[in-house]
């Protein structure tokens, strides 16, 4: 389990603890079952993040909700819904060259306007050739972005560096030349699947 998690978890556990000592079952039972819901958001599973060069990998659990290119990049964008895993993860190897957080509305993460309108925290990562950034978005219920990485870290394929707290979006902006591997529609798994390729091509258009 994330260790986010423990906060809400403990004193869900303890308070459920203490009614059924108290001998209130009824109130026991309600706690406790809102600890196990807390548990199974705030669960992090063990990935086999995929090997070889050019990969990139989701950086979150969740459908992808959108495919778009404005001739720049093409943004990929995941909608994660409250019975996804919510950690993120690096979608390439490299060293994290800035990390800005802006702040914005609450709308609900799987429309398209989210993208543009919600608050955020976005990554740009440098490695394998290219530059890749990383969107975590706020959605309508999600009201808390956690990041972990800080400008200068260097991250691995797949290497969790946060997450947003109950439902959320994450965008992925990639290179041209980048060839997607992913089809609006899709259920992904954060650092399992393989959502686009580095080409020779993105390499020389990013240097």
């Amino acid at each position: 389990m994330a260790r986010d998690g423990l906060y809400f978890l403990a004193p869900l556990a303890a308070a459920a603890g203490g009614a059924a000592w108290a001998g209130w079952s009824a109130a026991a039972w309600a706690l406790a079952a809102l600890a196990l819901l807390v548990a199974f958001f705030f669960r992090d599973p063990p990935r086999v993040i995929p090997s070889g060069p050019g990969i990139v990998v989701a950086p979150a659990d969740g459908r992808v909700v959108g495919i778009e290119s404005d001739g720049a990049a093409t943004r990929v964008s995941i909608f994660l819904s409250i019975f996804n895993v919510h950690v993120n993860r690096s979608p390439i190897a490299g060293r994290v060259r800035n990390v800005e957080y802006r702040k914005g509305r609450f709308r609900a993460a799987f429309i398209e306007q989210a993208s543009a309108e919600n608050e955020r925290n976005t990554l740009t990562i440098e490695g394998q050739g290219v530059r890749v950034e990383c969107s975590q978005i706020a959605g309508l219920v999600a009201r808390r972005i956690v990041c972990r990485t800080r400008t200068g870290d260097t991250l691995g394929r797949g290497e969790r560096f946060g997450l947003i707290r109950f439902g959320s979006r994450v965008d992925v902006r990639l290179p041209p030349g980048v060839e997607v591997r992913v089809r609006v529609g899709d259920t992904i798994y954060g650092g399992a699947s393989v959502i686009g390729r580095i080409t020779a091509e993105a390499r020389e258009g990013t240097a």
